[in-house]
C-alpha cells in the first residue's frame, strides 16, 4: 500500500515539474517581442567608427579606410604605389605619405627604392631614393637626411609578401610657395603627379 502511494506521489511531482518547465519555456518564447527586437536592432547596427588594422604579425598589411583620399596611383614592377597625402609643413619641408602593395607572386624588398647615394647605402630597403620634381620650376628635390646620413623616410624592416601593403612616408625640402603640383618618383615606378596642400 505504501509503495503504491509513493509511486503515485512521484508521478504527481514529475507531472508538476514537466508542466512548470513547459510553462516557463512558452513564457520565454512568447510575448515582449517588440522590446527584444528593438534591442537587437540597436545592438546589431554597424558602428560609425572605423577600426584601424593591426600590424598582422609584422607583415605591415593595411586596408585603406573607405573615406581615404588618393592623390595619385601608379603601377609598375608588380607594385601599386598610392600617394594619399602631400603636405607643406611650417618648417619648410613637404611630407609625402602613401601605401605600396605587392601584386607579384614573390615577396618584395625595397632595395631598388633606396637610391645609390653613398650616405644612404646603409639604410637597407627604404624610400630613400625618392624624389620630387617641379616641372614648372625645373628643379628636382631629393629626400631629406639627418646628420648621420639616414633618410627622413620609411625604412622597411623586411620583405613585403604577396598581396600585402605597407605604409610609407618621405620628407623633402619644400618647393617655392607658388608651386602647387609636383611629380613623386621612386625606383623604376612611373612618376605620380600630386597636388601639394598646406598644413592646417
Amino acid at each position: 500500500m505504501n509503495l503504491r502511494h509513493t509511486m503515485k506521489g512521484r508521478r504527481t511531482v514529475t507531472a508538476v515539474a514537466i508542466a512548470t518547465v513547459l510553462l516557463l519555456t512558452v513564457a520565454g518564447c512568447g510575448g515582449g517581442g517588440d522590446d527584444n527586437s528593438a534591442k537587437d536592432d540597436s545592438s546589431s547596427a554597424p558602428s560609425s567608427k572605423s577600426v584601424e588594422p593591426d600590424g598582422n604579425d609584422g607583415k605591415q598589411e593595411t586596408d585603406s579606410p573607405a573615406g581615404e583620399s588618393v592623390l595619385a596611383e601608379v603601377k609598375g614592377d608588380n607594385l601599386t604605389l598610392k600617394v594619399t597625402s602631400a603636405v607643406r609643413d611650417g618648417g619648410g619641408f613637404v611630407t609625402v605619405e602613401g601605401t605600396v602593395t605587392n601584386n607579384g607572386s614573390r615577396s618584395w624588398v625595397a632595395a631598388d627604392w633606396r637610391g645609390d647615394e653613398r650616405e644612404l647605402s646603409n639604410n637597407g630597403g627604404s624610400v630613400a631614393g625618392a624624389s620630387l620634381v617641379d616641372q614648372a620650376g625645373k628643379k628636382k628635390y631629393l629626400i631629406l637626411r639627418d646628420t648621420q646620413g639616414r633618410c627622413l623616410c620609411t625604412r622597411f624592416t623586411g620583405a613585403l609578401v604577396q598581396g600585402a601593403s605597407a605604409d610609407w612616408f618621405a620628407q623633402f625640402p619644400a618647393p617655392p610657395e607658388g608651386t602647387t603640383s609636383v611629380d613623386f618618383q621612386v625606383g623604376s615606378m612611373p612618376p605620380a603627379t600630386i597636388e601639394l596642400s598646406e598644413d592646417e
